[in-house]
């Protein structure tokens, strides 16, 4: 079985499980007068539940196949592939999550997505800085502003 495959059956195992803590465990400690509205707070997770084992059947039984294609992972060859880019942005990632908070969103963030786009090629320094700054910016004030959840902008020690 090639590995799409394993990963769809992984998946749907995944989505029956969620599915059933969904319909089942869920629905049954709301409070009564909740019972009574037409949207629970379980059903999101029943759609998610739902579309992830479409998806996944789709996948396991081949049904998003036209044709045969070339394009598989050959585990075989894997130091052909890119995982020196792939290793280093998932450490970049776990960085990112680990400085979140002592050195606050801004610098965080606009140095996650400077390094990343770098390790990823991209040179152009004089378009990458800027819009990793705009970007950050953007998103931090539409979090902290419009939404009003409250994001450390700065390191605690420069007052943020």
């Amino acid at each position: 079985m090639a590995l799409d495959r394993w990963i769809a059956l992984i998946l749907l195992g995944i989505c029956m499980a969620y599915g059933y803590a969904a319909w089942f465990t869920m629905d049954g400690s709301l409070a009564p007068f909740m019972k009574r509205n037409p949207i629970w707070p379980s059903t999101f997770p029943k759609v998610l539940s739902i579309l992830g084992m479409i998806a996944s059947l789709i996948i396991l039984l081949g049904l998003e196949k036209s044709e045969a294609k070339e394009a598989e992972i050959d585990y075989r060859r894997l130091t052909e592939y890119k995982l020196g880019q792939a290793i280093l942005l998932l450490s970049l990632m776990v960085a990112y999550a680990l400085l979140l908070r002592p050195a606050g969103f801004i610098f965080s963030t606009s140095g996650f997505l400077i390094l990343g786009s770098f390790i990823l090629g991209e040179r152009k320094f004089h378009f990458m800085v800027p819009i990793a700054l705009l970007a950050t910016f953007l998103v931090w004030y539409l979090v902290q502003q419009v939404l009003g959840i409250y994001l450390r902008p700065l390191p605690g020690f420069m007052g943020g």
